[in-house]
C-alpha cells in the first residue's frame, strides 16, 4: 500500500471526518477521557478551518491505499510566515511515512505562497507530533504566542 497526499477543501466529506477525528483525539487526550460528540461539535464550530484555503491557507488530505488516513493545514500569518495546524494521522496508519509526506506537502504549499518560515505550537501530551516535527527539521523556538493549550513551539526555515 502507498500514500498519496493531495490538496483538498477543508469541508470535503473526507476532510471533515479527519478534522473531527483530529479534534476527538486531541480533546480526549487533554481531558484524559473520551470527548463527547457535543464537545467535538463545539470544538469544531467556528474553529477557523474556513481560512485553510487560498488566499489565506491550504489543506491537504493523505490517503493510504486510497483510504482517508491523515490531514494537515497551513494558515498564512504574514508574507513570510505560515502556521502548521491540524496535523493528524489516524493511529492505525502511524509509522507508515504519512506524517512526513503531509509535512512535505504543506511545506510545498507554503513555498507557492512565498512563505519562508513555518511555525506551529503543540502540547506536552502530543509526543508523536513533537517527534515528527523534530525528525523533519522543525526546531523548538521561544513562544510566539500565549494561547491556551500551547506548551511547545517549533519553526522551520524553508
Amino acid at each position: 500500500m502507498t500514500w498519496t497526499v493531495t490538496p483538498e477543501r477543508f469541508d470535503s466529506p473526507d476532510a471533515e471526518t479527519l478534522r473531527r477525528d483530529y479534534y476527538d483525539e486531541v480533546a480526549s487526550r487533554y481531558w484524559a477521557r473520551p470527548a463527547t460528540a457535543e464537545e467535538i461539535d463545539e470544538g469544531l464550530d467556528g474553529d477557523g478551518a474556513d481560512r485553510l484555503t487560498a488566499p489565506t491557507g491550504a489543506f491537504v488530505v493523505g490517503r493510504f491505499g486510497g483510504k482517508p488516513a491523515a490531514c494537515a493545514g497551513l494558515l498564512l500569518v504574514d508574507a513570510d510566515t505560515a502556521e502548521l495546524t491540524r496535523v493528524f494521522v489516524r493511529p492505525e496508519f502511524r509509522g507508515t511515512g504519512g506524517g512526513g509526506l503531509l509535512l512535505a506537502a504543506v511545506e510545498n504549499a507554503a513555498r507557492t505562497f512565498g512563505v519562508r518560515r513555518i511555525r506551529l505550537d503543540t502540547r506536552n501530551d502530543l509526543v508523536e507530533a513533537r517527534g515528527l516535527y523534530a525528525k523533519h527539521g522543525y526546531q523548538e523556538v521561544p513562544a510566539f504566542h500565549h494561547r491556551q493549550y500551547a506548551e511547545h513551539w517549533f519553526a522551520k526555515e524553508l
